[in-house]
């Protein structure tokens, strides 16, 4: 099953432009969103906390069975846009949602509110980003450009996002939730007029519409290497985002006051994903010259020392420092796991193995690692959480770099079919 897609033979470049605005537009409702949804919620829903934790937890449960489901999906419908316009469409309704429907339901109950706002926007985000984000992908791949050159629209959008959300949510807190309807809105259009894809080459990302069945789909769980990208996920990304989590927190503990430990967080964090969006332009050139397995095993080496660094550091200057290199960490992981899995797998079933291999076992595992962690800041305390949480990082990374095989390189689009990297 692996690697048994043909080469393809075709090797002009076009129909590029739209895919970073469809990435800035997707993104750009995604940080509105749980940029200041908890906030929003608090202030103007008048939820308390564990209603609030109810939205979340909803989005996260649900996302479980979204996820395998949208890949399955994706992989069937392969160039359709039906999946994408429903999610586009679905986000369109974002502002009258939370203008006309939010508080009435909550005047009925409250609970079932966080319930609905959970489940909708699970559809829209949790499960819709897989199918942004393979769809792009398997249009670099016909089309010929690289997806982290179209991703670097998402990282802008991240930058534009936090800046334009915390002005309109001063203003009005309702506009985040229009803004959002106007960026689906775009989005719409995008996928409509903009988003074209060389069909002529459509075997490049899997030319399968037709025949791909639940057979198929089933030997993916019989691949070893499956299983191993799956460890590598959980013990790597999932790590991250538990890391993450409560960074502030212990960021804010280097400070005299809290205000000016989130002034200077925020600071932090618009320096980091400014090196993002820079890094994402030269970070193909270098992944098509290290090979995408490569890429991988270096973000998990890069988060490992990030990790155990920031529980060793003797001053908020290496704190700084280890937190800017998550500007590093994230084109690296974002252009070799797409990479990856078209040069490493079937391109067939490209979506359900990202679907799976990536979101949906890191979904499960942050679920479970969250709360491990919670309860280790409470008892031991965040320099030792972080020694262990770093040594489950480097001890995934090693055993990835023995056991995760070698993409083909011609068919991840590192490499053309002479053998040398694509520029």
């Amino acid at each position: 099953m692996e690697n048994s897609a043909k080469t393809p033979q075709k090797k002009e470049s076009k129909h590029f432009w739209g895919f970073p605005f469809t990435h800035f537009t997707y993104f750009f409702m995604w940080q509105i969103i749980f940029g200041y949804l908890t906030l929003w919620m608090e202030q103007v829903g008048h939820m308390n906390g564990a209603e609030a934790g109810v939205v979340f937890s909803a989005m996260a449960g649900l996302s479980l069975l979204f996820q395998p489901a949208f890949g399955v999906i994706s992989d069937k419908l392969l160039f359709k846009k039906n999946l994408l316009f429903t999610i586009a469409i679905a986000a369109m309704l974002i502002g009258p949602y939370f203008q006309w429907v939010f508080m009435p339901l909550m005047n009925i109950n409250s609970m079932l509110v966080a319930i609905v706002t959970g489940i909708y926007l699970c559809f829209i985000f949790n499960g819709g980003v897989s199918v942004i984000e393979q769809y792009v992908q398997r249009a670099s791949l016909a089309n010929g450009f690289e997806y982290g050159h179209s991703r670097m629209g998402g990282s802008l959008a991240g930058m534009v996002a936090s800046f334009v959300g915390g002005q309109i949510f001063l203003w009005h807190p309702n506009s985040i939730f229009w803004a959002c309807t106007i960026s689906a809105t775009i989005l719409t259009g995008l996928l409509l007029f903009s988003d074209k894809v060389d069909m002529d080459n459509a075997s490049a990302a899997g030319d399968t519409s037709n025949s791909l069945d639940l057979s198929l789909i089933g030997k993916i769980f019989k691949l070893k290497n499956f299983w191993y990208l799956s460890i590598f996920y959980i013990g790597t990304s999932a790590i991250y985002d538990v890391f993450d989590q409560q960074f502030i927190i212990f960021f804010k503990s280097f400070f005299d006051t809290a205000a000016a430990g989130t002034q200077a967080y925020s600071y932090m964090t618009t320096a980091q994903i400014g090196l993002e969006f820079l890094l994402m332009f030269p970070m193909p050139w270098i992944i098509n010259r290290i090979g995408s397995r490569n890429g991988l095993i270096a973000y998990g080496v890069i988060l490992a020392i990030r990790i155990i660094g920031s529980a060793l550091s003797p001053s908020l200057i290496w704190v700084i420092f280890l937190r800017l290199l998550a500007g590093f960490e994230m084109p690296l992981v974002l252009v070799s796991i797409m990479k990856y899995i078209a040069g490493a797998f079937d391109v067939r079933v490209y979506a359900t193995v990202y679907a799976l291999a990536s979101n949906f076992a890191k979904q499960i595992s942050v679920f479970i690692f969250s709360a491990f962690a919670g309860s280790m800041y409470d008892s031991i305390g965040f320099h030792h959480t972080y020694l262990i949480l770093g040594a489950i990082v480097a001890v995934v990374t090693i055993f990835a770099a023995l056991v995760l095989k070698k993409e083909n390189p011609v068919q991840a689009g590192e490499r053309d079919e002479a053998g040398k990297p694509k520029a």
